[in-house]
């Protein structure tokens, strides 16, 4: 059993990284950075400037915005500005009003935004917003993670500067996690040191039930719910069970509305997809509340920690580190042990390793669902004692290097693929 005040630290680092959030963590970072501007501003801004690396602009262009009916950073500048406070992180936009919306949609008409790509940063996830009103002027940095703020100035007073090893600090904290180690974690710590996690399954299948209601997106999570024809196809079952619930909470909060949902390391949809499945699994197989809740910490450590060494932004889509971990949550579900956990992992990275992420939209509904049907085939064959072996492509023996080639392959290999999405993605011919 894991020491205590090892577990303590591990506990308080998926609480830093398993936080509520409205809306996609990308453009919410930038009301964030732009909500802490206006307040140390101290005055409505006249004039923003918005510089962003590639990334943080990427995952930004095509997000409905909470609230407001409309897609891009424009509005979620403006609103940061207008109605932001700071201290509600990553919910930010929470007191979005119809009435400041039109405020907000005002000023971004009226053109009082600029919005660039910052040039020659390396950091993948950066946000710098300067506010001025008259001859005052204020700047706020947040560098490392969505919601770390490691720069304020006011005029020329700089208020605080932590830029140098922020972003470090944010990652990791002085936690070594492995593989072995989230298991243990997972399945000997007392309950209550980890009961909290069960928020996750409260707001995330609120989110899916909510949007099974609505319209959102492309629809998939309502239409894998209630299709007749998908039915025909694929059955009632629990597989279909969890694609609906996965994609449907995916597609309210890409399309915006107005529904929390617990992220995972700065994304959204990583804790979706590090939930549902999970949660859908058990509730369908009469799982105690106890079993629930080691799954999904298993599930959301994983992620956390296959993260560590990937980065919080990169050129991999965050379903596959996500479905990752709710694959081995849902093989100790099906009774697994500690090899058909390790098995599972081995079947993902060699399954859907280079699965590129060309920006948060309604479509990563289809990806979520491509990523957590993967799991569950994954966690099947674990269970079977089935395993991809090291003679096949990226796979090691051991499974730690096995994460350590993914994250590698996607924090570094895939740059160029990164710089070429954004340059499609800036340059298509869209008639809409």
């Amino acid at each position: 059993m894991i020491e205590k005040i090892e577990r303590e630290q591990i506990v308080a680092l998926m609480k830093r990284e398993v936080v509520p959030a409205i809306g996609c963590t990308e453009p919410i970072a930038v009301a964030l950075c732009t909500a802490k501007a206006a307040e140390t501003l101290g005055c409505e801004p006249e004039n923003i400037k918005v510089l962003l690396s590639a990334n943080i602009l990427k995952n930004a262009m095509g997000v409905g915005i909470p609230g407001t009916g409309m897609i891009g950073l424009p509005i979620a500048v403006a609103l940061g500005a207008l109605i932001g406070k700071s201290e509600y992180q990553l919910e930010v936009l929470k007191d979005a009003t119809p009435e400041k919306v039109q405020e907000a949609k005002r000023m971004v008409d009226a053109q009082l935004i600029e919005i660039a790509l910052k040039e020659g940063i390396e950091e993948k996830l950066y946000i710098e917003i300067i506010c001025s009103a008259g001859t005052e002027k204020a700047k706020v940095i947040i560098s490392g993670g969505h919601t770390n703020i490691v720069y304020v100035s006011k005029n020329e007073e700089v208020l605080k500067d932590v830029r140098t090893g922020g972003a470090a600090e944010q990652e990791g904290e002085g936690v070594e996690l492995t593989l072995r180690k989230v298991f243990d974690f997972a399945t000997t710590a007392p309950f209550e040191e980890i009961s909290f996690i069960l928020e996750a399954k409260r707001l995330n299948k609120n989110a899916a039930e909510r949007s099974f209601e609505g319209n959102y997106g492309h629809e998939l999570g309502r239409i894998l719910r209630n299709s007749k024809s998908e039915k025909a196809v694929i059955g009632d079952n629990t597989f279909t069970h969890i694609l609906s619930y996965t994609s449907a909470a995916c597609d309210a909060r890409m399309a915006g509305a107005m529904i929390p949902v617990m992220s995972n390391s700065g994304s959204g949809n990583q804790g979706i997809a590090a939930t549902l499945p999970v949660v859908v699994y058990a509730e369908d197989n009469h799982k105690s509340e106890e079993e629930m809740a080691r799954a999904l910490i298993i599930s959301h450590l994983t992620a956390i920690y296959i993260k560590q060494s990937l980065g919080r932004l990169s050129a991999l889509c965050g379903c596959v580190v996500a479905a990752t971990g709710s694959s081995c949550g849902i093989t100790y579900l099906m009774g697994g042990d500690y090899e058909q956990v390790v098995f599972a992992v081995k079947n993902m990275i060699a399954n859907l390793t280079g699965m590129i992420c060309d920006g948060a939209k309604p479509s990563c509904a289809l990806k979520l669902t491509s990523g957590v049907s993967t799991a569950v085939f994954s966690a099947i064959l674990a269970m079977e004692k089935k395993c991809v072996s090291s003679l096949e492509g990226i796979i090691e023996d051991d499974v730690d290097l096995s994460i350590r080639n993914l994250t590698r392959i996607g924090s570094e290999a895939m740059n160029e693929t990164d710089r070429m999405v954004l340059d499609i993605m800036t340059h298509k011919h869209c008639e809409c």
